[in-house]
């Protein structure tokens, strides 16, 4: 039997390739989709995503999170949750489609109309595999969920290059996004053998719902807040500014919001099963805080100081505007792991109740930020996301830490030598990256590999912790597998 650390470093190792298989080839197709593609036919599909991802949030309603919380689910409570998901995204793409003209009214660009009614059917798509995605999520097992993913952003990539090449334009985007969810779902019917049974348990809904509703709301008003700065910038600027702004997320999100979701959905489960054992689960909490940070800080500083030469030599000239973009989401980014977990510890602890109220007060300070943006510009408003992040931040950890006796203060103690370093090392690569003669691909080249060796040096020589620790996992997964080899 598989110990809860070797679970959780399974877990993470697979969920890594998951997200990060996953997310490389959205990322690479993503780049070819921009040499073909305008900024303007970006941004229109970044009009849609509020309205495409609350609806989601609906679906799931916060049921899934329930599920992998608690210890001895039952068939029958799978087969309720999936068919009050079935039903909930069926009722979402019928409020979808009939709100399609408002949608488009509301930016006034008529293209909208079809496409929101088009791209509204991944939403009934997406409500077939929630449970599937919960099963193997509560199992920690990433394996095959990596297989599926992979495959199906291959097969959806290479449609959405094929329709773009062919001049099909924006819905090349649309059909790519759709027949994403459509393999992923098929393959996990195919490839996960759980099938619902005819039986829908009130008692085991209400028991799921009251849980989850307030993680549902919670989420909710954070999918508004992600969400409303695509909606500003559509509204108050135009679609090509934001199709500038989104190309700055889908670089700032490779390694930051990928690696937020690897670290939250292994977390998750792992930290529940420690949830009885206060000791341990400390322990267990302050070693992902540590490596997990580590990784972040260095990923996210190392980004930002080679954000130029990498629009320029991947997406090309037409896409500069994005540079500052990134480079200043990037410091937005860095902080998303620490508030998944965080958050994640105060579900582990069932308080549900206490997420949403944290939400409610956390989007509420953040409203000034969406108002100054809309008055001052979207440079402006990053800066204010920035603050924004900080305040989460504190506000999540205090009452995150109180539960288990880890303060804030510990916890910064514990982060802030990555910090420095990833600081430090992301200076040094920014200022050589001004000097340094090449094209911008061989920059980026040599800037990467720099970024990297500084990192690896400096925690040599410093013997940071956090390092030390991932090094050490590092080291023993290889021997396994040299081992098993044999």
């Amino acid at each position: 039997m598989a110990s809860i650390k070797e679970k959780t470093i399974d877990g993470v190792i697979w969920s890594f390739i998951d997200s990060f298989a996953n997310q490389g080839v959205h990322f690479i197709v993503g780049i070819i989709l921009a040499r073909l593609l305008s900024p303007r036919e970006f941004g229109l599909i970044g009009m849609l995503a509020i309205f495409i991802a609350v609806s989601q949030t609906f679906v799931d309603s916060g049921l899934g999170s329930s599920l992998i919380r608690k210890k001895d689910c039952t068939q029958t409570d799978y087969s309720t949750v999936f068919y009050f998901n079935l039903l909930a995204g069926l009722s979402l793409y019928l409020l979808i489609f009939l709100f399609a003209q408002p949608i488009s009214n509301f930016y006034n660009e008529p293209l909208l109309k079809p496409m929101v009614r088009v791209m509204g059917l991944g939403i009934i798509i997406r409500s077939f595999t929630i449970i599937q995605t919960t099963i193997l999520r509560k199992r920690i097992d990433f394996k095959l969920n990596a297989k599926i993913t992979v495959v199906s952003s291959i097969l959806s990539g290479c449609i959405g290059i094929w329709l773009a090449y062919t001049g099909h334009g924006v819905w090349s985007l649309v059909i790519r996004t759709l027949t994403g969810f459509f393999f992923t779902s098929l393959f996990l019917w195919l490839w996960n053998k759980w099938f619902p049974s005819l039986v829908f348990s009130k008692d085991s809904f209400r028991q799921h719902f009251g849980f989850g509703s307030k993680l549902m709301l919670s989420q909710l008003i954070n999918t508004i807040y992600q969400n409303a700065y695509y909606l500003v910038i559509g509204k108050y600027f135009s679609a090509q500014e934001l199709g500038f702004f989104t190309r700055a997320q889908m670089f700032k999100d490779l390694p930051s919001k990928r690696y937020e979701t690897i670290m939250s959905r292994v977390t998750y489960p792992v930290l529940a099963q420690m949830q009885d054992n206060p000791e341990k689960l400390k322990y267990g909490y302050k070693k992902m805080i540590k490596s997990i940070m580590f990784l972040s800080f260095t990923l996210m500083a190392i980004m930002a100081a080679v954000a130029e030469p990498m629009i320029l030599s991947l997406i090309g000239e037409q896409w500069r505007q994005s540079i500052i973009y990134l480079q200043l989401l990037s410091f937005v980014g860095m902080m998303y792991p620490l508030h998944s977990l965080n958050l994640n510890m105060l579900n582990v602890q069932g308080r549900s109740g206490l997420f949403l109220r944290l939400e409610i007060i956390k989007k509420l300070i953040a409203i000034p930020t969406i108002v100054i943006g809309v008055f001052w510009g979207i440079k402006i408003m990053i800066i204010g996301m920035m603050v924004n992040t900080l305040i989460a931040y504190y506000i999540n950890s205090y009452y995150s830490g109180r539960h288990i006796n880890y303060p804030m203060r510990e916890q910064i103690i514990d982060i802030a030598p990555s910090f420095i370093l990833s600081m430090v090392v992301g200076a040094i690569v920014f200022f050589i990256g001004l000097i340094l003669p090449f094209g911008n691909l061989y920059k980026l080249i040599i800037l990467l590999i720099l970024g990297g060796s500084l990192v690896l040096t400096i925690s040599e020589i410093f013997r940071i912790d956090a390092y030390l620790y991932i090094k050490e996992i590092a080291f023993s997964k290889i021997k396994e597998f040299r081992n098993g080899r044999r």
